[in-house]
């Protein structure tokens, strides 16, 4: 794991969704689509602006596809007053213009710390399932008002089971109510180890 300097981080964030060569695209297929489960170690941090997560899904376009799971603070509009608050996601996902029911359905309350787990049950934001194919997956936290972590990976949905253990790039950046944080700040154990499994339906 290493820090990059805020820049470099939107750099970095291009270049997940333009790098799409040697992969494969979803294209359209009927199939028993499965599941995708996101887990990891979360760690609550005391004190204020932290604990705000977000876990969604692009396609190697960097389409937006679906929210896993976001906390409920910033999901209902906390990013309107904090607006560093999982800001990647917030702008990725198209949450201000997503309509209330969409966001309880995607949203929940902050938990306990304790090892997590999401499930992906492959419908899209429309509703409609996902096709087989290669898809990127985000798990973006703000560890501190401007410094945050991205963990990030490709995983290939399909006929096949696949697990992934992501990348992750913290980004420490000051701000007027905040210093930026190191590598050895205790804010970065807020979330780790993550890993991505996906499960094909069974048969029958």
């Amino acid at each position: 794991m290493k820090a990059i300097p805020a820049i470099a981080a939107a750099v970095f964030i291009a270049a997940l969704s333009a790098c799409a060569g040697g992969t494969a695209r979803p294209e359209p297929s009927s199939f028993d689509s499965g599941k995708l489960t996101v887990s990891f170690d979360y760690e609550r941090i005391s004190g204020s602006a932290s604990n705000q997560y977000a876990i969604w899904i692009e396609d190697m376009d960097g389409n937006y596809v679906q929210t896993i799971f976001a906390t409920r603070w910033t999901a209902r509009g906390g990013y309107s007053s904090r607006p560093d608050s999982i800001a990647l996601w917030v702008g990725r996902s198209g949450l201000a213009s997503m309509p209330r029911p969409a966001i309880d359905a995607i949203s929940g309350a902050t938990p306990r710390s304790g090892s997590l787990e999401y499930s992906w049950d492959l419908t899209d934001a429309a509703g409609n399932t996902a096709p087989p194919g290669d898809y990127r997956f985000f798990v973006e936290g703000t560890l501190r008002w401007k410094n945050y972590v991205l963990y990030s990976g490709v995983i290939t949905i399909g006929d096949a089971p696949a697990t992934v253990h992501a990348d992750a790039e913290f980004v420490y950046e000051a701000s007027d109510r905040q210093a930026a944080l190191t590598s050895g700040s205790a804010e970065n154990a807020m979330i780790g180890a993550v890993t991505v499994s996906y499960a094909p339906a069974e048969e029958g």
